[in-house]
């Protein structure tokens, strides 16, 4: 069995490596393959390229391509051959967990979607910060998180949200920021779903999904949460706000994923 995971925008394979693999291990087993592919212009995969590289339907047949390439190196069949796989993402990797399922790129069984923050709307408000924070790593690099904290679509995030301020200074500090800025601003200008109708079709293809949000979190909202599990017909977990304490946060989401996991595989 195979369980893929995928990283929110500016992070890395790491980030929901730390986060599900406790889960995915206490519902599944310790040998269970775990494929957590970095998306283009994050962790290891360096190459920026063009504006068009960063569309939703190229992102997401790239790290199809790499989940095929990760299992077969592992030595296991092509996912057509064996048991279809699990896939989870925070963000960023659920919109393309969401669409990797709708598009049939891969044969996928069950969904589990983070505090998911695109929608049928491109550039919604809420991601409007992420083009203006690749301006200014474009214009200034790194240094320019100064100027950033005075802006006041930074300050309109963390008087709302200390940690999700952090999060978006975060950035900054990205390796080799400046060089992959591209991404922050061409990524929240895609779509993850047409309409609500095209978010039903999953459930009749015999995929079952999860939804994970949390209050307070101005970059994912909690309402957009709701509607993704709403047009899933997928139950919701609300988790504490970060704010509140990220620890319990943390436990409280590998809880959900554990259970959750361990009832549909029953």
């Amino acid at each position: 069995m195979t369980t893929v995971l995928l990283h929110g925008l500016g992070a890395d394979r790491r980030q929901p490596l730390d986060l599900f693999t406790p889960a995915v291990q206490a519902a599944v087993g310790a040998d269970e393959l775990i494929v957590a592919p970095d998306i283009r212009a994050h962790g290891g995969f360096l190459t920026v390229g063009e504006p068009t590289d960063f569309r939703f339907d190229r992102l997401a047949a790239e790290v199809a391509a790499s989940v095929r390439e990760a299992i077969d190196d592992a030595g296991e069949p092509a996912p057509e051959a064996s048991a279809p796989l699990t896939i989870m993402g925070i963000s960023l990797g659920a919109a393309l967990a969401l669409r990797i399922a709708l598009d049939g790129l891969l044969p996928i069984e069950r969904a589990v979607f983070v505090r998911p923050s695109f929608s049928d709307e491109s550039l919604p408000e809420h991601l409007r910060v992420f083009p203006v924070i690749g301006q200014v790593l474009a214009d200034a690099g790194p240094a320019g998180i100064d100027e950033f904290r005075e802006r006041a679509i930074f300050q309109h995030v963390v008087s709302a949200s200390p940690a999700g301020g952090r999060g978006l200074l975060s950035q900054f500090t990205a390796p080799d920021a400046a060089r992959r800025a591209m991404r922050l601003v061409e990524i929240p200008r895609n779509r993850a779903f047409r309409d609500d109708a095209e978010l039903a079709g999953l459930e009749p293809r015999g995929i079952r999904s999860l939804v994970i949000g949390a209050p307070r979190d101005p970059v994912h909202p909690y309402a957009l949460a709701e509607r993704w599990a709403t047009g899933l017909r997928a139950p919701l977990v609300e988790l504490p706000a970060r704010d509140d304490g990220l620890p319990v946060q943390t436990a409280l989401l590998r809880e959900g994923i554990a259970r959750w996991l361990a009832h549909t595989r029953a």
